[in-house]
């Protein structure tokens, strides 16, 4: 069963259909919506600080998700995938966004709807990807733009689907 833990006085909050992994460990001050899935070995350590996340968000495994004490809470939007073994740290990523496998966000960045921020990408901290971008590299930068196509074949695909998976597990 799932590590999920209370910690300083603050216990974790999920929405409705909510599926967490076996081996995810949750701590503290997090609060999740509706449809939400926090999948194999991933952590959510709201400790030393918040993490807030919309409804229909994807935490996919070994993701790590965190913030910095006194500083620097994280804020997650609806409708979100985060790939596998991402680390999600201290930001702002707003609505329809895919973090993808491996990437890094650091703090005080900002990812504004409807972006991507492509696998392997290190966002370095107080970045602020616009609404509609695609940033890649390390450090990232901005590539190009998102396609309607990647909009709707992509994020809005990855969202549905993980949903879709997370019920099998029910």
């Amino acid at each position: 069963m799932a590590l999920i833990k209370e910690l300083l006085g603050k216990t974790p909050q999920m929405g409705k259909n909510v599926f967490v992994a076996e081996t995810a460990v949750i701590i503290g001050d997090v609060t999740m919506g509706d449809d939400c899935s926090i999948w194999y070995n991933a952590v959510l350590r709201g400790d030393v600080n918040s993490i807030k996340m919309g409804n229909k968000v994807n935490v996919q495994d070994n993701v790590m998700i965190h913030c910095t004490y006194q500083k620097s809470t994280t804020n997650i939007g609806n409708n979100v995938s985060i790939g596998h073994n991402a680390i999600v740290h201290g930001c702002t990523i707003k609505d329809n966004v895919l973090i993808g496998m491996g990437a890094i966000v650091m703090d005080d960045t900002v990812v504004e709807s409807d972006s991507i921020v492509a696998a392997g990408a290190v966002v370095t901290a107080n970045s602020i990807i616009r609404k509609g971008e695609i940033w890649a590299g390390v450090p990232a930068r901005k590539v190009k733009e998102v396609s309607q196509i990647l909009l709707d074949g992509e994020i809005e695909r990855i969202v549905n689907n993980y949903l879709k998976y997370a019920d099998w597990y029910k």
